[in-house]
């Protein structure tokens, strides 16, 4: 690790002098990449920068303690470097994290796909639950949230939903939400007050840009098609809705919420264009091993995550034994004490596979 380490600083001053260069403002592609990298490369440079402060200060501890007579000062000095090795092991840990092989969708917009599974209409109220639940996070995160495509039930909740939330580390945030988020509460057509379970999946899926995706017209077919639903007399007279179908994997993605076709096949193929990316990518998962599969995290949207029990104000997440009585917070939005503790969990387990 301190090999590593070692060469930060001459890597940081190369990517300095790489971003001052003319030339690189007219390749915004690259410009990007490259101050994505000094920025990773700085962090670590002063985390790196720290520990060796810490490491001189605890050696000048050290050697106080053999020197000095005085007992009272000694006191002091011992005191003094308890607290230093406690900041030493703080700093290995987040140098080690801040060397672990990052994911490279970390930094993408992501695309939220919510879909009631078991439980009928009162999954499909949950489904609403969780958007708004997620949409009020983005919100506080400062990130922006686009439907897609959504597929409404009567009753205000929805059999389906998809959205686009763009922003700064938005996948890094989500990606452990993908699975299946269980509800157990009194609906409200329950005459007898009987506690019902029902279930959603959640699919957090990063976005796909054309550029990793090369697609061949020829691959895709378009029918179009009359919205059905509320919307309004332009979106159910006239054949604005769009199904794609992506003829060599059989995938279809359907879209019906704007008034415009053209804008309904826009959305459609950038859907598309996410499932594809994270089929590929869970065939690649496949092909690695169980160790490297635990590293970057499976997402396996067939496993139950998380228990919502209304009753008892509870919300608990299976992965990491977490329980809160907060559920009212949470499904205001406020996930920080749930995703931050899967963070260093996952996080965790990485640190351990590499050691």
């Amino acid at each position: 690790m301190f090999a590593q380490l070692e060469n930060v600083a001459e890597r940081k001053l190369a990517l300095e002098a790489r971003l001052s260069e003319p030339q690189l403002a007219s390749d915004q592609a690259e410009f990007r990449r490259v101050a994505k990298e000094h920025a990773h490369l700085a962090k670590l440079d002063e985390l790196y920068s720290n520990y060796k402060k810490v490491n001189k200060e605890i050696a000048e501890n050290r050697l106080l303690l053999q020197e000095e007579d005085d007992s009272e000062l000694r006191d002091l000095v011992r005191a003094d470097l308890g607290e230093l090795e406690l900041r030493q092991e703080e700093l290995i840990k987040e140098l080690r994290v801040a060397l672990l092989p990052k994911d490279p969708n970390d930094d993408k917009n992501t695309l939220l796909e919510i879909r009631a599974g078991t439980g009928g209409d009162e999954a499909a109220l949950f489904v609403s639950d969780l958007f708004r639940m997620y949409s009020r996070f983005a919100e506080q995160q400062g990130w922006k949230v686009e439907v897609m495509t959504s597929n409404p039930t009567g009753i205000g909740g929805f059999k389906e939903i998809i959205a686009l939330i763009s922003g700064d580390h938005v996948y890094s945030k989500l990606k452990y939400e993908s699975g299946a988020h269980r509800v157990q509460r009194v609906p409200e057509t329950e005459t007898q007050g009987r506690i019902h379970t029902s279930a959603v999946t959640v699919a957090v899926l990063p976005e796909a840009e054309e550029v990793e995706l090369d697609i061949s017209p020829n691959e895709l077919r378009f029918d179009v098609y009359r919205s059905t639903g509320s919307g309004g007399q332009s979106v159910n007279t006239t054949d604005s809705a769009v199904r794609v179908t992506h003829l060599p994997t059989g995938l279809v993605v359907t879209c019906q919420d704007e008034k415009s076709q053209h804008k309904n096949k826009a959305k459609a193929l950038q859907v598309l264009r996410a499932r594809l990316l994270d089929k590929m990518q869970r065939e690649q998962d496949e092909l690695m091993s169980a160790d490297r599969r635990s590293q970057v995290g499976s997402g396996d949207r067939s496993e139950r995550i998380r228990t919502y029990n209304f009753p008892q104000g509870r919300v608990s997440d299976h992965r990491i034994n977490l329980t809160l009585y907060q559920l009212d917070d949470i499904l205001m939005g406020k996930l920080d004490d749930i995703i931050d503790p899967l963070t260093v969990h996952f996080q965790t387990e990485a640190l351990q596979i590499m050691q």
